[in-house]
């Protein structure tokens, strides 16, 4: 059978749907041809039409009926090797050379029917790719020198400013500069209800816009956009095969050796030994190399595996291989990042205390100074506190100096030169570090105070400053993150569905960390944790459960997430290290995702065990029928190829897969 052309390459500017359906258009046309074929020979034998009809109708049911799976053969012969379509070929030739050439051309018509199901049920998973392909306009209205220009989206720069209409489908990723609206977020992110839109907020190409006008500022060039980088994962996954398939494709050729083995033995060795007539035996032989054909287990794979990646995708969850679904499904420990993950991460500054007495340059400090320092020191940074640390000063309308010599510590702190003054700021562990062994002025009072801060659920930081006489506690900021309002659900919905354990590996405070994970109802709790020592946290998950999945967004995660037997991204705050580290990836942000892609994953699972029972199951008892009661040749076939459309149709129910 003739496989059906894959997906598109993202990568170029061509970006073009599938060709499924016009393989598939002229596959049925083939089995039309077979059918008309094969009953016209039928018919006209039994009503004493001319043998020359009679052969006609059979000559057309055998060219068309076997024509792609000729192909493929000889195809795999030159490799060489051997594949199913050879036996196929082989079994109904066989039954034209012993004067049966009707079971031959209804062997050749269900062979060739089942392979169009194949690749309906494989190019109706492939499909997404082509939806997403659409969901990206080919051209942008950008605003130049005060018109609007209509232009090609690969020839957008990033900075260029778009204008959407009420309707449009919005062609680039890009943070809105002017205008207000709600975007129709669904086909890219699977969120439920349109998301309100205003300057500073992000956007996506791709996505609807629908009741205001909106100027977006350009963020991410076409190839780099998320509906590209989307279209590029889904491509990725649908090439990836799983383990299951990667065992069946090892399987194959052997096993397809064997049939013929076996075949040739059924035929030479009761002819010779026992004396039996060529005919029977033949056709006996024939009956049993269709019977044992594997075609429903080589399908049974690929229809489910590609099903419940397009399932995950319509709603929000992106697979990036098969072999992660199969993964994904004997989850029994998951290990959540804190930050941006199981809290929203847009953490906010609530407290700005000077240590009492403190003076900076001959005045005495003030909570509006130690914030300007603090600011000036943070501008640098990417960490979400520095981030809130700086909106805190915008927000007070500071001016913030420039500093020099920024330097960042991963998971402890940074510092830099403001005013010709050295400014710290870190945890605790951070000033343990740096100090060299210097005494720090006043830094138990700050300790007592970050321990009360963190008693309240706080993230909370010192401020230090180098002095000429060594080290001298400023004051000290408090942070607070804000719960995921889907989290505690996600929480209860994953130990309904079989997870053991659930663990919580954060770089934040112990008692933050506490705080949190009673809230959640958390199972185990380590904090204050660099990046390589969350590594070692999943090491030993792992030494103690069969398969452990890490859920996380920044790029502190990125090594636990590689670690991990699952890894699970937060794909709209995300970063790109971790979005491309990750096996799944939610695409909303919304953890409620998370227990619906472990459903799947074990609704995948048990269809696969399915699909191998009914497809072993049958060759094993059509096998013994053969050689115990001698069952003809069309009901082998109809068993053998009706075993392949019932695999098939059971790896699509999962396109509608719900909980």
């Amino acid at each position: 059978m003739e496989t059906a052309s894959g997906s598109a390459s993202v990568a170029s500017e061509q970006l073009k749907p599938p060709a499924e359906r016009p393989v598939v258009r002229r596959q049925a046309v083939f089995v039309a041809l077979t059918f008309f074929g094969m009953f016209g020979g039928l018919l006209g034998g039994w009503f004493g039409a001319p043998s020359s009809f009679v052969w006609f109708c059979y000559s057309v049911a055998y060219v068309f009926g076997g024509w792609y799976g000729l192909k493929e053969s000889v195809k795999s012969l030159q490799e060489p090797a051997v594949e199913i379509d050879l036996l196929m070929i082989l079994a109904a030739l066989g039954a034209l050379v012993i004067g049966a050439p009707f079971e031959g051309a209804m062997l050749l018509f269900l062979f060739s029917l089942s392979g169009v199901l194949e690749e309906y049920a494989i190019g109706r998973s492939r499909t997404a790719i082509k939806s997403l392909i659409e969901m990206r306009p080919e051209s942008a209205r950008i605003l130049r020198g005060g018109e609007t220009v209509t232009v090609p989206i690969d020839d957008v720069e990033i900075g260029d400013v778009f204008v959407v209409r009420p309707g449009d489908r919005l062609p680039l990723d890009g943070v809105v500069e002017s205008g207000e609206s709600t975007v129709d977020q669904s086909s890219l992110t699977g969120e439920s209800v349109p998301v309100p839109k205003e300057p500073g907020d992000d956007v996506f190409g791709g996505t609807i816009n629908e009741t205001g006008s909106l100027e977006v500022q350009v963020s991410r060039k076409a190839q780099e956009s998320a509906i590209s980088r989307l279209i590029h994962m889904v491509e990725e996954a649908q090439s990836k095969r799983a383990p299951t398939q990667q065992l069946i494709d090892r399987f194959e050729q052997p096993y397809v050796l064997s049939v013929l083995a076996m075949t040739a033995i059924a035929v030479a060795l009761p002819i010779t030994l026992l004396e039996q007539p060529f005919e029977s035996t033949f056709y006996r032989a024939m009956t049993l190399m269709v019977a044992a054909s594997p075609c429903a287990v080589i399908i049974s794979t690929p229809a489910a595996v590609l099903s419940a990646i397009s399932a995950g995708g319509r709603q929000g969850v992106l697979f990036k291989g098969g072999e992660h679904i199969e993964t994904a499904g004997n989850v029994d420990a998951i290990a959540f990042d804190k930050t941006g993950t199981l809290t929203e991460g847009n953490s906010r500054l609530t407290d700005v205390s000077t240590l009492e007495n403190v003076s900076v340059d001959g005045e005495t400090l003030t909570d509006d100074r130690l914030l300007t320092l603090a600011a000036a020191v943070q501008t640098r940074s990417e960490h979400h506190l520095a981030e809130a640390t700086v909106e805190a000063a915008a927000d007070r309308s500071l001016d913030v100096p420039d500093a020099t010599g920024f330097e960042a510590v991963v998971g402890k702190g940074v510092h830099a030169t403001v005013a010709e003054r050295t400014i710290h700021i870190g945890n605790p562990r951070y000033f343990r570090s740096v100090t060299g062994g210097r005494s720090i002025d006043g830094i138990e009072a700050g300790l007592d105070a970050v321990r009360e801060l963190e008693a309240h659920g706080k993230t909370s930081v010192l401020v230090v400053a180098e002095t000429d006489g060594g080290l001298e506690t400023l004051g000290w900021l408090a942070f607070t993150d804000t719960i995921r309002p889907d989290a505690i659900v996600a929480i209860e919905q994953l130990r309904e569905r079989g997870v053991e354990r659930i663990v919580m590996l954060t770089g934040d405070n112990e008692r933050v960390a506490e705080y949190i994970a009673d809230e959640l109802g958390i199972d185990e709790v380590y904090s204050e944790l660099l990046p390589e020592e969350k590594v070692e946290h999943i090491e030993s998950l792992q030494r103690r459960y069969d398969a452990v999945a890490m859920v996380g967004d920044g790029v502190n995660d990125a090594p636990a997430l590689a670690t991990a037997d699952i890894s699970v991204g937060m794909g709209g705050a995300g970063t790109d290290v971790a979005l491309e580290t990750a096996d799944i990836v939610l695409m909303s942000d919304k953890l409620d995702r998370l227990p619906y892609a472990f459903a799947l994953s074990r609704e995948t699972r048990k269809t696969l065990y399915i699909n191998f029972s009914i497809a072993f199951g049958a060759i094993l008892i059509m096998v013994i029928a053969i050689l115990t009661a001698g069952i003809p040749l069309p009901v082998a076939v109809v068993g053998h190829e009706g075993s392949t459309v019932l695999v098939s149709l059971i790896g699509l129910r999962l396109l509608r897969f719900e909980e």
